[in-house]
C-alpha cells in the first residue's frame, strides 16, 4: 500500500459546511482554548473515547493515534486518591461559595492552593453557613471546615472576620487564599488582613518561582513581589484540580468563635429591578433570538423567573430589544452563573460572549444547532409552549412556599 497521503475532498467540505449533518464529526476535538482574561486553559478530560457501555475510556499506549481498530487496549480513566494522612501544614482557602456553590472562581483558587500544598501540605476549605456543593472532593479539598451559625448568616463580615482568626489560631496555616471578587471575597479578605496585621497580595494571577505577581495600574502593569502568607487571587490564577480526587475530610474547631459587636446591621436582601442590572454583572440572563415568535410571552417569562433579559444580534437588529442588551463579541461578554437561551441557533460571536457563563440552557427547535451542542441542558421543542409551560411550573413552586410558610 502507497505511503502517500491522500485528500479527501468531500470529508474537507463536510467539515467546511455547518449545515450538514455530518459536520460536528468531521470537527477535530478542541482540547485547548483561550479565556476570557487571555490565558490558555486545557481540558484534560477530552482525550478519550465512549466506548460500546458508555463508559469513557483512554488509550494509555498511544495506539488510540491509530485507530478506531487498536482500542482494546483502552482502559477505564481511575482518578488517583490524594491522601494526607499528617499533613505538614495547611493551605487554607475560603470561597465565596455563591449559591452555596463552588464557582469556576473557586476551582482556580483551590487549584492555586493546591499547587503551593504539594505532596506534604493540605488544602483547608472554610466555607460559612449551609451549603450545597457535593464536588469538594474533586475540586482538590482535603479538609473541610464549615462554620455554621445564624452569626455567620446575611452580611457578616466583622463575624466572619473573627471566625477566619479561630481558624488561624488553631491551624496555623502557611498561607491564607481567598478569591480578589465582589462576591465579598475581596472584602472579608482586605478585613482578615487588617485583623491580622498582615499585608496581602492583591489582584494576584500568578504564583510562580516564590513570588506573585499581581495586576497593577489599571491592569495594565504587574507587580512582582515575595510570596505572600495572605492571597487574594484574580480568576485564572491557576488551573483547577482535573487529575486527581480528595478526601475533603471533615473537621471542627476545638473552641467555639468569638462573638463580636457587630457595627453593621444586616437588614436583608433588597428587590432590584433585573432590567436595571448591567449585563456585564448580571448572574441570570434570560435571552432571545431569532426563534422567538412572541416576544410578550418572552418579557413575562423573564419577569416570572427574576431574570435580566438579553438578546442575540438578530433580535437587536431586528428593533425587539435595545442594543444594550445584545450578548455577544459584538456585544456584551457576560459572566452569568445561568444563561437561558430562546431561539438562539448560537453565532460564533455570541458563543464567544457567553463562553464564562456557568450553566447554559437552551431552548431551540434545532437539536443540531450550535448552542444546543454548547449547552449544558436542552429543551428541543416550540419556544412559546415552553415558556408558557416554565410560568406555570414557577407559579406553583411560590404558591406552595406560600402555603408551607403560612
Amino acid at each position: 500500500m502507497s505511503d502517500i497521503i491522500r485528500r479527501d475532498p468531500r470529508a474537507e467540505w463536510i467539515a467546511r459546511n455547518r449545515l450538514h449533518p455530518l459536520h460536528a464529526a468531521m470537527q477535530p476535538a478542541q482540547h485547548s482554548w483561550m479565556g476570557p482574561n487571555g490565558v490558555i486553559r486545557k481540558n484534560l478530560h477530552g482525550i478519550g473515547f465512549i466506548g460500546p457501555n458508555g463508559i469513557k475510556r483512554i488509550d494509555r499506549s498511544g495506539a488510540q493515534q491509530g485507530g478506531a481498530s487498536k482500542r482494546s487496549a483502552a482502559v477505564e480513566v481511575q482518578l488517583p486518591l490524594h491522601q494526607v494522612p499528617a499533613p505538614a501544614f495547611y493551605i487554607s482557602v475560603v470561597p465565596d461559595m455563591v449559591g452555596g456553590r463552588l464557582s469556576s472562581h473557586d476551582r482556580d483558587l483551590l487549584g492555586l492552593a493546591h499547587q503551593l500544598a504539594g505532596k506534604d501540605g493540605a488544602v483547608l476549605a472554610v466555607v460559612f453557613g449551609e451549603h450545597k456543593e457535593n464536588a469538594f472532593a474533586t475540586a482538590g479539598v482535603d479538609r473541610l471546615l464549615v462554620l455554621d451559625g445564624d452569626e455567620f448568616s446575611g452580611y457578616a463580615p466583622e463575624q466572619r472576620v473573627q471566625g477566619l482568626r479561630a481558624v488561624d489560631n488553631q491551624f496555623s496555616p502557611r498561607h491564607w487564599l481567598l478569591p480578589d471578587s465582589r462576591s465579598g471575597g475581596g472584602e472579608l479578605g482586605r478585613r482578615f488582613a487588617a485583623a491580622l496585621g498582615e499585608r496581602p497580595a492583591t489582584r494576584v494571577w500568578q504564583v510562580k518561582d516564590q513570588e506573585c505577581i499581581g495586576r497593577a495600574g489599571a491592569g495594565l502593569q504587574d507587580l512582582a513581589r515575595p510570596v505572600a502568607r495572605l492571597i487574594l487571587a484574580a480568576v485564572e490564577c491557576a488551573e483547577p484540580v482535573s487529575e486527581t480526587r480528595h478526601e475533603a475530610l471533615p473537621v471542627e474547631l476545638s473552641t467555639a468563635v468569638a462573638r463580636s459587636l457587630s457595627r453593621i446591621e444586616d437588614l436583608g436582601a433588597v428587590a432590584v429591578d433585573p432590567a436595571a442590572i448591567p449585563m456585564a454583572e448580571a448572574e441570570f440572563i434570560f435571552s432571545g433570538g431569532n426563534g422567538v415568535k412572541d416576544w410578550g410571552l418572552f418579557h413575562r417569562t423573564a419577569e416570572a423567573l427574576g431574570a435580566t433579559e438579553g438578546a442575540s444580534r438578530v433580535a437587536v437588529d431586528d428593533g425587539f430589544m435595545a442594543r444594550d442588551r445584545q450578548v455577544g463579541a459584538s456585544g456584551t461578554w457576560v459572566t452569568a452563573r445561568v444563561y437561558v437561551a430562546v431561539g438562539i441557533s448560537g453565532a460564533i460571536q455570541h458563543l464567544q460572549g457567553i463562553g464564562a457563563c456557568d450553566k447554559v440552557v437552551a431552548i431551540n427547535l434545532d437539536p443540531g444547532c450550535d448552542m444546543i451542542k454548547r449547552a449544558d441542558l436542552s429543551v428541543v421543542g416550540e419556544s412559546a409552549e415552553i415558556l408558557q409551560a416554565l410560568i406555570a411550573a414557577v407559579e406553583a413552586y411560590r404558591n406552595e412556599a406560600k402555603r408551607d410558610a403560612a
